[in-house]
This record gives structure tokens, C-alpha cells and sequence, in this order.
């Protein structure tokens, strides 16, 4: 009897963990990690299609991409000597209000790696639900 309930505790609690805070939808590519050492180590590995989560602070505010689905971007330092480019689709989620050079930024979205350091997108929720919803939190506020 102790073995099967320290079984199914254990079943319990990698399920948890592999599920973390959001549920994976069927079909969803890539992996997940969190926090900051996951987007060092996928930029480290040249790996793309990462599910990460993490924060950082902004160092520059760029002009909004207008090619397409329009996305605001900016540049977040990680930590570690390495900075992202968030893209973050406004025609599928709220602009983040009142961003500004040395706000800190938390994200949840697929990193895509480059040389210059990666980018994160897919901050927001997927209208057709066959990727995880990202998210970006600024302020006291969530936006996706």
C-alpha cells in the first residue's frame, strides 16, 4: 500500500512538473524551460521553437514592425551579457502601456535564436489554441 501511494505521489508531482504553469496543447513544438538560464542556454545551443520564461530589464524601445501582423518591439537584457528582441504581436494582444528604457519586462514565449542574442515571441494567446499562450508582465500588468 506504501509503495503504491508513493507511486502515485510521484505521478502526481511529473505531472506537474512537466505541465508547469500553463497546460501544453496537443501539437505545440519545441520545448519548455524557465527562467533566464533557459534563454542562455538556448542561445549557448543555437536552439529554436523553446517555450521560456523569464524577465529582463528593457534597454532600448524600437519602433513598432509594421511588416504584416504589427509587433512592438524592444530589447531586454537577461543577465549574463546577453540581450533579446521581444516581438510582441499587437494586432493579437494589447500594446505594452508606458514602456520604458530600465522598466523590468517578465515574459513567457518561444525563443528563436540568433546571433545577436535571440528573440522571444509569441507572447500572447494563439486565436486558433495550437500553441502555449505567452504572455508579457510590465508594471502590475499582463498583457497577451
Amino acid at each position: 500500500m506504501k509503495k503504491l501511494l508513493l507511486f502515485a505521489v510521484a505521478a502526481v508531482m511529473a505531472y506537474g512538473y512537466l505541465q508547469g504553469p500553463d497546460i501544453g496543447l496537443p501539437g505545440a513544438s519545441g520545448w519548455r524551460q524557465e527562467g533566464n538560464s533557459a534563454v542562455t542556454a538556448a542561445y549557448r545551443d543555437r536552439q529554436s521553437d523553446v517555450q521560456v520564461q523569464g524577465e529582463g530589464v528593457v534597454t532600448r524601445v524600437l519602433p513598432d514592425d509594421l511588416d504584416g501582423s504589427r509587433h512592438q518591439r524592444f530589447v531586454l537584457d537577461v543577465g549574463a551579457g546577453q540581450t533579446v528582441l521581444v516581438a510582441h504581436n499587437i494586432d493579437l494582444a494589447p500594446r505594452v502601456r508606458d514602456l520604458q528604457t530600465g522598466d523590468t519586462v517578465e515574459f513567457y514565449g518561444e525563443y528563436e535564436w540568433n546571433e545577436k542574442g535571440g528573440v522571444v515571441h509569441w507572447t500572447h494567446r494563439d486565436p486558433q489554441n495550437r500553441h502555449p499562450a505567452g504572455w508579457l508582465k510590465h508594471a502590475g500588468a499582463t498583457y497577451q
